[in-house]
């Protein structure tokens, strides 16, 4: 289960996302440098930290490695949000909670997800062409169910 990146990590994480590509240590560093003064070890550290933690692969090229992401941001950050939700005692609240928090941006891309998982219903409320009963199960054939 993922726990919340720390600081350091997250800002490695965030460029190797970014980058999208296999990255060195020493990218990360001079990237890095330029916001904060920071160690070569500290670096190498944490990417080696996050590759033992699986968030990082990474394969030998020279005397280095280059290490590339294995999941994206977005399935981080949907991982960490269903860990939470499971943890709650009531569900139903905990969602009222985090949609009152969301920003009318945040709220309209939840609905945009909401459609794209879960297509709406027509407007005369009967299933969509193809989708059965509703339920997610197949229509039952010949002699399967519904004849009892």
């Amino acid at each position: 289960m993922p726990r919340p990146l720390g600081d350091l990590e997250d800002a490695v994480m965030t460029r190797v996302w970014q980058w999208n590509r296999p990255v060195t240590v020493r990218e990360v560093l001079e990237d890095l440098q330029q916001e904060r003064s920071i160690a070569y070890t500290t670096v190498m550290t944490v990417m080696d930290n996050l590759h033992q933690k699986g968030w990082l692969r990474r394969e030998h090229e020279g005397r280095a490695y280059r290490y590339e992401a294995v999941s994206t941001r977005p399935a981080y950050a949907a991982a960490l949000m269903h860990e939470a939700w499971a943890a709650s005692d009531n569900p139903a609240a905990a969602l009222v909670q985090f949609f009152s928090m969301m920003s009318p941006e945040q709220r309209e891309a939840l609905r945009d997800a909401s459609r794209i998982v879960q297509p709406e219903a027509p407007p005369d409320g009967t299933d969509a062409p193809g989708q059965g009963t509703g339920s997610g199960a197949p229509p039952a054939g010949p002699g399967e169910g519904g004849g009892r």
